[in-house]
């Protein structure tokens, strides 16, 4: 039996299909709601820890204030700015408006945009004020 080898690959693999824009902004903004999940549960842990006792509320503050916890803290306001642009994105494509494929790659940009600055100006004033 002589099988005949093919150079195409099978179906579009995950390694050599380039994704666009608009299909990755969709998976972050799932993988940011989900994260954004899982700060809301660490900060509530923190709120709680305080309520049990003192001794608790410290041992907990030790973890979330640790570079880690700063770190994790950084990517829940970082997602957390691009799930709200990204969330108005689809509040526009809702009502219809900014839907062709031109305005969602604009919109895709100004997001991205949005949460650095945001972030920044949420840092800054965390910081500094």
């Amino acid at each position: 039996m002589n099988k005949i080898h093919s150079q195409r690959p099978l179906s579009p693999h995950a390694t050599i299909y380039r994704w666009p824009l608009n299909a990755i902004m969709s998976i972050m903004h799932r993988i940011t709601g989900v994260g954004l999940c899982v700060g809301g549960f660490l900060i509530v842990w923190w709120f709680f820890a305080g309520a049990i006792s003192e001794s608790y509320h410290d041992f907990v503050s030790c973890i979330v204030t640790s570079i880690y916890g700063d770190l994790v803290m950084l990517a829940c306001l970082t997602g957390f700015w691009f799930h709200f642009c990204n969330g108005i994105r689809h509040l526009f494509w809702d009502v219809g408006l900014t839907f062709n494929e031109r305005n969602v790659m604009i919109s895709a940009i100004l997001g991205l945009l949005g949460t650095v600055f945001l972030t920044a100006l949420s840092l800054l004033s965390i910081y500094f004020w």
